[in-house]
């Protein structure tokens, strides 16, 4: 048993990609790295192990979620250590490139290596002399290296350089030195897909192709033109987490609406997002909501899609999760929710309801087909003739959807929430393709178009 099989519990969201860590120290206490807002999985393994968290870093200023850093400080008097050049406006330890922090026999020393953000940090963590493991956040990752676009596109070039210098110098580690990233499959912030979360300097030498890279400039080619798009509200975030996230002071309850009250708050502009399962969506919805069914990837499409200061009207079915709902909010800054509605009471109320066909693969026949998946996803392997516009920007650009189109994604959720915000904008004669276009390649015996 190693270091990590005993005394570090990696705590991963697969919603947002990112993994937060809660390391043993030993009499109690423990140190969490880049923990998120949502501490309940963090604060359940404390509980298990009847730890404290006296310590709480943050390899940088997060942009696709909230910190719990500071909520750590307020609940468990945890010292929060973070980059000096982060200029956060809350009490913490400003660390410096070289500077240690003493754990109670381990040690943490902070590394500058800048690339995915101005002011990252690595955190080596040490037992003495023997250097155990290092948390990368968004630097070195398994197989890649976090995103250098946050900033602003004109400045990705210049992060990029930065990221290359910083990677080299991770890369100096001993082989058998743990990396401990933050970012993972699943994440925007750039991580390849693939199981692993945890991986070794050595494994990262051998297998990462950023880290083969013959020179600085084919490093940077390679992680530029690796860049896709990125959640809209990671645009927010970090200036929340550099001047500190609001305390949330209690278990947050969602209130149970009346329709006369649902009516009042869309009438004052509250957005209607129905968090029911797509085919519950399809068979009848509220006029205007915006279907983002609830599951993991929840928090990534609300914050992409949907505006962060207008009041939230969640519509529910019976024996959905309300706090994990809650949380998915309040996670990546989404404070005004107003309440949910059950389904059921709008439709024993008599309220009107719109509907939304699903079609599987064999029954497209020659309709106009648009895809909304990621370019990449697109360019991939799509069905013929598809006209590609990533959800993301489908708000903007829904008026270059075709007439009558079937919504295709790879299974159907995406695709929902993409119809829901065209019939939102007027659109008639919608479908959505029930899969993906895989299921039309076997469905049709038909091969799939690549390329864009």
């Amino acid at each position: 048993m190693g270091f990590a099989d005993d005394h570090l519990t990696p705590l991963v969201d697969t919603g947002l990609g990112n993994s937060a860590y809660l390391v043993e120290l030993g009499d109690g206490r423990a140190l969490a790295v880049d923990a998120s807002r949502d501490l309940r999985a963090l604060r359940e393994a404390a509980r298990r192990g009847g730890l404290t968290v006296a310590f709480a870093a943050d390899t940088h200023l997060h942009a696709d979620f909230l910190s719990g850093a500071l909520q750590l400080a307020h609940d468990d008097g945890a010292a929060v250590l973070a980059s000096a050049a982060g200029n956060r406006t809350f009490p913490h330890h400003r660390l410096d490139d070289g500077d240690e922090t003493d754990l109670g026999g381990l040690t943490l020393r902070a590394l500058a290596t800048p690339g995915h953000t101005d002011e990252h940090l690595s955190f080596l963590l040490l037992d003495g002399s023997r250097e155990l493991g290092v948390f990368t956040g968004g630097s070195l990752i398994v197989g890649s290296a976090a995103r250098t676009d946050l900033l602003g596109a004109d400045r990705a070039e210049e992060l990029a350089r930065a990221q290359y210098r910083s990677l080299r110098r991770l890369a100096e580690l001993p082989d058998e030195v743990a990396v401990w990233p933050t970012h993972g499959a699943g994440s925007f912030c750039s991580a390849p897909p693939g199981a692993e979360r945890t991986t070794t300097i050595g494994a990262e030498k051998r297998a990462n192709p950023l880290l083969a890279a013959p020179d600085e400039d084919a490093f940077v080619r390679q992680l530029v033109g690796s860049l896709g798009s990125y959640p809209a509200y990671f645009g927010r975030l970090a200036e929340i987490n550099r001047r500190g996230p609001g305390i949330v002071e209690s278990s947050p309850v969602l209130a149970a609406l009346t329709v006369a009250e649902v009516r009042a708050l869309l009438d004052q502009g509250a957005q209607l997002v129905d968090v029911r399962p797509v085919v519950d969506f399809a068979a009848g919805h509220i006029p205007g909501a915006v279907s983002i069914s609830l599951r993991d990837q929840f928090a990534t499409w609300l914050g992409w899609l949907l505006p962060d200061d207008q009041p939230i009207v969640f519509v529910t079915a019976a024996g959905q999760d309300l706090a994990g709902l809650v949380w998915q909010a309040l996670k990546i800054g989404y404070e005004r929710l107003a309440g949910h509605l059950h389904m059921a009471v709008w439709t024993a109320c008599g309220g009107e309801r719109q509907t939304l066909e699903r079609l599987t693969a064999e029954r497209i026949a020659d309709r106009p087909v648009l895809d909304v998946r990621q370019h990449s996803e697109h360019t991939a392997g799509h069905i013929p003739g598809a006209v590609p516009i990533e959800l993301g920007e489908l708000v903007d650009r829904s008026g270059e959807a075709p007439a009558g189109a079937v919504v295709a994604c790879g299974r159907g959720e995406r695709a929902t929430t993409a119809a829901s915000l065209l019939q939102r904008a007027g659109h008639q004669g919608l479908a959505v393709l029930a899969g993906g276009p895989r299921d039309w390649a076997e469905a049709t015996g038909r091969p799939l178009q690549e390329g864009a």
